[in-house]
């Protein structure tokens, strides 16, 4: 069971078995919905229910009502791996189960259909071999069709199965009356085909053919429709593989082995050349390049060395590494992409919910069509089996199942594609949202920037405290520091020659856009932009900072100017390129940075972006996106720091960067695990395609029922070939999905150039 707060809700997910089509869908969100303050989206494609319900509601109120809806339900528990192979094995029965019937069903119903359809091959008394080889098929291998029906009744509801159930029944029973009552049993008789039904001569015609091939075609379809669901679904469970079940721990006792629930915080463990990294940490001792293809889908190994971070998941592809454990189980970065790939899979678009709230009646509907064609004909005084085959077909030929997975499959697909191009959704509204973009808000530092910062010169004021002394209490500070600028300063803090470590710091305090602050020593630190006015040496070393398009960083000592640090950054390799991939999309870019006007433009030149925002506070970003979307702009918004949070909540549109805070990714609702602002391209691309398929998918589902429901009302569609279409119209919904999982971003175009200037990155 997962569950989280959402204002006085809580969020239980809840495993549903038994769910065939759409209707089901329908009907099991119904009657959850009957519960006081409870809503649910229940997806097709992975059978799981996402209920939003009061905390007075128990998780186990769920299942009773699922389960009195006529369906299986289960809360899910965390699974051990004992228990996770057990329910492998128990998913392969299954599927075996399911080929088995498969498989005699065809060696059943194969001779039926040949002889049904081949006159030539009707030998005296064919009729007769063919009923007893058509009775298994229409009782054992329908079973599970007739059992869901009838459970369906009994819950005053129909389905899909419903449909199916009275089609093979119909069939079948005509069938048991034309052999003993009707003529078609007496020896010597024969039985012409033709793909349009026509009227009998003088006897009642046989329909064991549309009794066989109706199992045959809707077991098979469903077969083939599963494993190609399994199949949109393999990148999330690609995943959960990446995940270590074993971790070998390093402490004062030696090296040991123990399982992966054992690690906690702290903890140093061993990775060696081969090995996943077990968790995310910090390199304590060694070197090695790791790669971070399968978890942020980043194309190049990356070099780490003692302080670098590690991600979960990574393959040391290098020499031997002991890292230090800083997040474990639910909280590291390869558990946080799981669940918003889970999550994103578990939402709907809005076209899905119009689809789901047509396939509510469609079932009823489509029964009382097939009761009304009958009549009608009957009426008419058309010929009985004429009118009962018209009939049939209406009933099998009707789907709702490709209304029922034209969304889910296809976000299946695309969120798992997403996630190993490191881009992640947190679900259909996102991909929906980025679809009709046309402005987007760049952050600099860390985004269009590589936010891989150095100091690159240090100007202090004669008779002051002196350059180390100075260093080290800016160093102290900015340890306390999420932004590029302040790992800058206290990398260069500790590389001094000063004895001893950082100082401690008290009273710490960070203000987003400004810098930061705090006691060290006794004496009150200040680091951050510089303002007002500033002694003759550090003005000029301001103005030879931004002529060199480095940042500036003012350090104040109990309110008196100090020191200045100038920090230099990249701008990224590809941000040029991404940068005009985007407007070619059609997608306006506009750079919005804290930094001042004259580093600014310098990236801004260098990215050729012609909107420029300089010296930004969080709150004058959010009110950019504001003045955007009031010119009728749709925005997106891309940061990764707290500074960027407020934009990325008012955006239309918040997308964070990987390597950004927690508070940024948060905000967001798309990430960018990969750290590559081109990533966003990729995304844009990604979620175009994604809804031109779903939509594809939807018009192929309401296109078929519009195209072939008349045509098996007229009585110009054989049950046979009915069933056939029908099957056929799941698995071309569900292959057309799993096209997603194989797409490829477009090779960039265009100039592209190598990035390689140093640019000022943003202040705080």
């Amino acid at each position: 069971m997962a569950a989280e707060p959402m204002a006085s809700l809580v969020v239980t997910d809840v495993t549903v078995g038994g769910m065939t089509c759409a209707a089901c869908v329908r009907r099991v969100e119904k009657k959850l919905a009957k519960l006081e303050g409870v809503t649910a989206t229940v997806n097709l494609a992975t059978g799981l229910a996402r209920v939003s319900h009061p905390a007075d509601v128990a998780p186990e109120d769920l299942v009773t009502a699922v389960e009195q809806a006529g369906y299986q339900a289960a809360l899910p528990v965390r699974e051990d791996e004992e228990a996770a192979e057990a329910a492998e094995g128990a998913g392969t029965d299954e599927a075996r189960r399911e080929r088995e019937r498969i498989v005699v069903t065809a060696l059943l119903a194969v001779p039926v259909l040949v002889l049904s359809m081949v006159p030539a091959l009707q030998f005296r008394n064919w009729q007769w071999l063919c009923f007893m080889l058509a009775a298994p098929v229409a009782v054992w291998s329908a079973w599970p069709f007739h059992i869901r029906a009838l459970r369906g009744l009994r819950h005053s509801t129909a389905t899909m199965d419903t449909l199916v159930s009275l089609g093979v029944a119909a069939s079948f029973s005509w069938s048991v009356y034309a052999l003993f009552l009707g003529g078609a049993g007496e020896p010597g008789m024969r039985m012409s085909f033709s793909l349009v039904p026509s009227a009998s001569e003088g006897m009642a015609h046989l329909y064991l053919e549309a009794a066989v091939s109706v199992p045959l075609f809707v077991l098979t379809g469903r077969f083939l429709e599963a494993r190609a669901r399994r199949g949109t679904g393999a990148a999330l469970r690609s995943l959960a593989e990446l995940a270590a079940k074993k971790v070998s721990v390093r402490d004062e006792h030696g090296e040991r082995s123990v399982s992966i629930e054992q690690l906690r915080v702290g903890q140093v463990f061993v990775v060696r050349p081969g090995e996943r990294v077990a968790t995310d940490g910090r390199v304590t001792e060694g070197s090695s390049a790791v790669d971070l293809s399968l978890v942020t889908g980043e194309s190049e190994p990356v070099e780490v060395s003692p302080g670098s971070a590690l991600i979960g998941g990574a393959v040391n592809a290098g020499g031997l590494l002991l890292v230090e454990a800083t997040a474990v189980g639910a909280d590291t970065q390869l558990a946080r992409i799981t669940r918003l790939v889970t999550e994103a899979q578990a939402g709907k678009a809005r076209a899905q919910r119009l689809a789901d709230a047509v396939a509510g009646v469609f079932v009823p509907v489509v029964l009382a069509i097939a009761v009304t064609v009958l009549g009608f004909w009957l009426g008419a005084g058309a010929d009985p089996q004429a009118a009962l085959t018209a009939c049939v077909a209406v009933l099998v030929v009707a789907c709702p199942c490709a209304l029922g997975l034209a969304t889910p499959t296809a976000l299946m697909a695309a969120t798992g594609r997403g996630a190993q191009l490191g881009v992640l959704v947190s679900g259909p509204q996102t991909l929906e949202a980025l679809q009709h973009v046309d402005a987007v808000v760049l952050d600099k530092t860390g985004t269009l920037t590589t936010g891989h910062m150095t100091v690159a010169k240090v100007t202090v004021l004669p008779g002051a405290l002196g350059q180390d002394a100075v260093m080290r209490l800016a160093g102290a500070v900015e340890r306390g520091s999420e932004h590029p600028i302040g790992r800058a300063v206290t990398a260069y803090a500790d590389r001094m020659q000063a004895p001893g470590p950082l100082p401690d710091v008290t009273d710490f305090a960070a203000v987003p856009g400004h810098g930061v602050s705090g006691r060290v020593d006794g004496l009150t630190v200040e680091v951050g932009a510089p303002d007002g006015k500033l002694p003759r040496a550090l003005a000029k070393a301001l103005a030879e900072a931004e002529e060199a398009a480095h940042t500036p960083v003012l350090v104040r000592v109990d309110g008196r100017a100090k020191a200045l640090i100038a920090v230099g950054d990249l701008v990224r390799p590809g941000s040029y390129r991404a940068v005009e991939r985007l407007r070619r999309l059609g997608i306006r870019p506009v750079l919005a940075t804290g930094d001042r006007t004259a580093p600014a433009q310098a990236v801004a030149a260098a990215l050729n972006i012609d909107e420029v925002r300089a010296r930004c506070t969080p709150e004058d970003k959010a009110a950019l996106v504001r003045q955007l979307k009031e010119e009728g702009a749709r925005v997106a918004v891309v940061g990764d720091g707290v500074n960027d949070a407020a934009a990325l909540a008012e955006a239309d549109l918040g997308i964070a960067m990987g390597s950004g805070t927690d508070v940024a990714i948060g905000a967001a609702d798309l990430t960018l695990a990969r750290g590559d602002i081109e990533a966003l391209v990729d995304a844009v691309l990604l979620a175009r395609r994604t809804l031109g398929t779903i939509r594809a998918n939807l018009v192929w589902a309401f296109g078929y029922n519009v195209v072939t429901v008349p045509l098996a009302m007229v009585g110009l569609l054989d049950p046979m070939f009915a069933a056939a279409a029908m099957s056929a119209s799941s698995v071309l919904v569900v292959a057309n999905s799993l096209r997603l999982r194989t797409w490829q971003p477009s090779p960039a175009r265009g100039r592209s150039r190598p990035g390689t200037r140093r640019a000022k990155a943003g202040a705080r």
